[in-house]
């Protein structure tokens, strides 16, 4: 789905967006994708359940101080995006909003790449998160059984650390608590 030209999207057209797709306006354009495949959304949901017990919860001797969010709408500035995961510390948040969407950027967020997105994913999106100071961004690859953590320095991206297959993981933010990558793979 996309507007006539010259037209930018606006939150109206994207409440239009049947309820089976995801939709997010990036750079004026509204954008629509399928649900993600099994192997994406195991590789988010994975991700997910390892990060929420010990940082959401406090459990397993995890610090918590933290919401983590499956598919949380964004509104930054014009853009609304949707990433696959996104943190936010409770010092800054402490409270959930009342709407359906988030206008505070999340402290960490996570996309998880597929060939239909990830252009889109670190081409358009990564600079909107950088531009609103989201400090830090996971890239997971279910593919080539991948994650990429960067963090923001001086507006733009670094690579902090790059792991692989079945590594244990230990990364900003969350270094406090190790994971094995394997258990994001089927």
């Amino acid at each position: 789905m996309s507007m006539p030209a010259g037209r930018s999207a606006t939150y109206e057209d994207l409440c239009r967006v049947p309820p089976h797709l995801i939709a997010q306006i990036i750079h004026g354009q509204l954008i629509t994708l399928p649900r993600p495949a099994p192997r994406h959304a195991l590789a988010a949901s994975s991700l997910g359940d390892e990060l929420t017990g010990p940082f959401q919860k406090g459990r397993g001797g995890g610090p918590g101080g933290w919401w983590i969010l499956d598919e949380p709408e964004l509104h930054l500035g014009a853009d609304i995006l949707v990433p696959d995961l996104a943190g936010w510390r409770r010092s800054r948040m402490p409270t959930l909003p009342e709407t359906a969407f988030f206008a505070l950027a999340p402290d960490w967020v996570c996309e998880v790449l597929s060939p239909s997105t990830a252009q889109m994913d670190r081409v358009d999106k990564l600079p909107i998160y950088a531009s609103h100071g989201v400090t830090h961004a996971w890239l997971v690859d279910p593919e080539a059984k991948t994650l990429e953590v960067l963090s923001l320095h001086e507006g733009h991206w670094r690579l902090e650390n790059a792991f692989k297959e079945a590594d244990e993981v230990c990364a900003v933010p969350f270094e406090a608590v190790r994971f094995g990558l394997a258990a994001l793979w089927p």
